[in-house]
């Protein structure tokens, strides 16, 4: 509880953000944006306030698809599903299958995700596959949470830590950590983060070309 009021109220206050966040986006050169909804660790949060944040996302993917159709907007949602009520999944599945062909702005949406229990199942199909390289195992972390590697990694709420979340694919995300919490998170903040993004210089681990690297802006989680 915070400023006096239920937990459950600021879960519903994040999702107002989320919408702020995906309207924003697309404006901003942003492809690929992947939200962390709920960890694998999140199991272990009190029973009621789970049971509200599964109602939750079965509530915001029944309200949301038509209009990330409208918009040209794709939903996707990695992380495990054999945990999630019958109910649950299928709403996603219906989502993703209703969005497929949206091309705007591809929205995933982490819920029971682990980083490193997708490395450990990949670095598992690695070894019985007997073939050992970066690509080869990217490819099959891929089949558990498909996605190329982060350009920016925004954390809220003063937190500094990356929390489970795509460790792999964050390698060389620029990194920043803001103090708002994400229930409060709007359309200005992101702007500035953005600005601030393209002032940075990127290399990759290699020299710059004539001296100066030029960030380039996709993919945002």
């Amino acid at each position: 509880m915070e400023r006096g009021r239920p937990r459950t109220e600021g879960h519903r206050a994040g999702a107002d953000a989320v919408r702020r966040v995906v309207e924003t986006a697309p404006g901003l050169g942003i492809s690929m944006l992947t939200l962390y909804a709920f960890s694998s660790d999140n199991w272990s949060r009190p029973a009621a306030e789970v049971d509200a944040l599964m109602a939750m996302f079965h509530l915001y993917l029944k309200r949301e698809t038509r209009a990330c159709v409208e918009k040209g907007m794709r939903i996707s949602v990695i992380g495990r599903r054999d945990r999630l009520s019958d109910a649950l999944r299928k709403a996603i599945e219906s989502s993703e299958l209703a969005t497929r062909e949206g091309r705007e702005l591809h929205l995933r949406i982490a819920i029971d995700y682990s980083s490193r229990d997708s490395i450990l199942v990949a670095a598992s199909k690695l070894s019985n596959q007997g073939v050992f390289s970066r690509q080869a195992f990217a490819n099959l972390l891929a089949e558990n949470a498909p996605a190329p590697d982060v350009d920016l990694l925004i954390r809220t709420g003063g937190e500094h830590r990356l929390s489970d979340f795509l460790l792999w694919e964050c390698a060389y995300a620029e990194l920043f950590f803001a103090e708002r919490k994400w229930p409060d998170f709007g359309r200005e903040d992101l702007e500035n983060i953005i600005c601030e993004f393209n002032r940075r210089e990127r290399r990759f681990g290699t020299l710059p070309e004539n001296g100066v690297s030029m960030p380039q802006l996709s993919k945002v989680v």
